[in-house]
């Protein structure tokens, strides 16, 4: 009969989860003395007494040290007295699917095994990541409650032997833990998820449109999470085994970035550009971030995809009874935001992360949401979910019975089009980054540019408002301060500068630029082009390479 045991072990000062749980090297988490083990314990002393009897979903992205950490929690939920776990097949489960279990089995919460869209590898990076009851990300208050925990952890419950569970074999094991069971049942990576979609979608529909019109699509899962559910996907629309490419998941992903954009994606690119396939998409290492692209290639921004869905959602069938509202992270384009003023349904702006949107759909807010960094959902869920995004695609495409291109093409006919970019400076040194973020706060105290003109590529901008941008949850108060420096010009045009909280180490400066043409104006320009101006007013308020000593961008998206 195993039994728990106390552990002795010493605290880590560097615990604190960034935007999305914990990411760090994963040879942090292998060779630092119980360093996933101290985490796993702060997760579950910060639930308190709950967690005795409870029921908890495990499940990642199928990156490095996957496994082995599935089997330290189990030992580590069995010696907390956990009730039972649901774990994804071969460890495996994508940041959706997770957050769909959690809300059918009515779960206390859920722990992600993922660095998102980070690099595989031991190498690379690992992560860990507690979802809450309602399915999605742990609020700030969770989060920060588990890292004091961290700080002064010195012990761990665990069983540390008797506890044999094959994650590849399908079924329930049930443990007579010192005279109390504990289950851990190994469940159909897909089931659950599919379940939920074929209720949100119209499946038959959307095979007849392809095959009829004999529509080529791909669907590239670059070797993450996603590939058991596109290759699900694959069977229920009857496409051919050509529409579904790096879909096994590997520890280090084939050797690619995990990061749908049109940098880490160029194969998928290249692979479209000469016309083949109507409709393509890319999908990260867990499965919540997506790329949308058109015949050769074309280009959907995320913050146009998002504005696309809105304002077609009378075209898939879970949306078409009508939005309640809609959401985006603040560094996003206000294109979705021209499409709830014409709807007349609210539109909230929120920082970023999605924990943020989880208030409002809790509360019935929003309806759908999305992100600049590739990620859109809605309230069937509590996370982003690319495959969701995609069957959204499908379910337009398959209701207009319009190309890719055309869509948008209407779409900005109609409500304009906002360019947009983000420049990623991603492995800067953190003093000179946070020495860019003092001087642009100064320069947001003091308010001296407010009214200030400034001119580059024969473009004039005034600048009307700068702020660090601040949110007040309407849902429960709370207040999130110092979220992004925001310069707003006359125009419409925009800067936004933050440091992101997703790298693994040292420090991300992000850069977003946007600008508004109305449906009369200039809707088919290169947005590069477009936005020249407005960057090269961005690298000399901001001083950036001054700061960062960084001449180019690692990613433009």
């Amino acid at each position: 009969m195993p039994k728990p045991e106390f552990v002795v072990t010493e605290p880590y000062e560097d615990q604190k989860p960034g935007t999305s749980g914990l990411r760090k090297p994963t040879r942090r988490f292998l060779e630092n003395k119980y360093y996933p083990e101290n985490f796993i314990q702060s997760i579950l002393s910060s639930i308190g007494d709950e967690v005795v009897g409870s029921v908890l979903v495990v499940g990642g992205d199928g990156r490095y040290f996957l496994k082995e950490a599935v089997q330290k929690i189990i030992q580590i939920a069995a010696g907390n007295r956990v009730r039972k776990l649901i774990v994804g097949q071969g460890g495996i489960l994508s940041t959706p699917a997770l957050s769909a279990i959690v809300r059918a089995k009515k779960a206390l919460g859920g722990i992600l095994l993922t660095a998102s869209h980070n690099p595989g590898g031991i190498d690379a990076d690992f992560g860990i990541k507690f979802n809450c009851a309602n399915g999605g990300p742990a609020s700030s208050a969770v989060t920060d409650k588990i890292y004091e925990i961290s700080k002064t952890i010195v012990e761990f419950k665990a069983v540390n032997e008797g506890l044999e569970v094959n994650l590849d074999e399908v079924g329930t094991k049930t443990f007579d833990v010192d005279g109390t069971p504990f289950d851990v049942e190994v469940v159909d990576s897909t089931a659950e998820y599919f379940t939920l979609m074929k209720e949100l979608f119209d499946f038959e529909a959307i095979k007849s449109y392809l095959q009829v019109s004999q529509k080529e699509i791909i669907l590239d899962s670059m070797n993450g999470v996603t590939g058991p559910y596109c290759t699900r996907l694959q069977k229920e629309l009857a496409l051919s085994p050509e529409s579904v490419s790096n879909n096994i998941p590997k520890p280090d992903f084939g050797g690619l970035h995990p990061d749908p954009n049109l940098k880490w994606a160029q194969h998928l690119i290249m692979s479209m550009r000469n016309g083949d396939q109507d409709f393509g998409a890319a999908f990260d290492g867990d499965g919540d971030r997506n790329m949308v692209l058109g015949r050769n290639a074309f280009f959907v921004t995320p913050c146009d995809s998002l504005a696309v869905i809105a304002a077609n959602a009378c075209h898939i069938p879970y949306l078409k009874k009508g939005l309640s509202g809609v959401a985006r992270s603040m560094p996003t384009s206000g294109a979705v935001d021209l499409v709830a003023k014409k709807l007349g349904i609210p539109c909230y702006v929120t920082p970023t992360g999605w924990k943020f949107f989880g208030n409002l759909m809790d509360a019935g807010k929003i309806s759908i949401c999305g992100e600049e960094s590739f990620g859109t959902g809605s309230d069937h869920v509590r996370e982003k979910d690319g495959i969701w995004a995609v069957l959204c695609w499908l379910s337009i495409l398959a209701g207009r019975k319009q190309s890719v291109e055309e869509i948008l093409q209407a779409h900005w006919e109609e409500y304009g089009r906002n360019y947009f970019t983000r420049y990623d400076y991603e492995g800067c040194d953190s003093e000179g980054a946070n020495k860019m973020v003092e001087h642009l706060s100064k320069l947001i105290e003091s308010q001296e540019l407010v009214g200030q003109e400034f001119s580059a590529q024969g473009k004039t901008f005034k600048l009307v408002e700068n702020d660090n941008f601040e949110y007040t949850d309407p849902v429960d108060g709370s207040v999130s301060k110092k979220q992004g420096i925001r310069f707003l010009f006359e125009d419409g045009s925009r800067l936004v500068f933050r440091l992101s909280g997703t790298g693994s180490s040292g420090a991300t400066v992000r850069l977003y630029c946007d600008s508004y043409e109305g449906p009369t104006g200039n809707i088919s320009g290169n947005p590069q082009d477009v936005l020249k101006a407005i960057v090269e007013i961005a690298l000399k308020i901001s001083e950036l390479k001054e700061f960062t000593g960084r001449e180019e961008p690692t990613v433009i998206t």
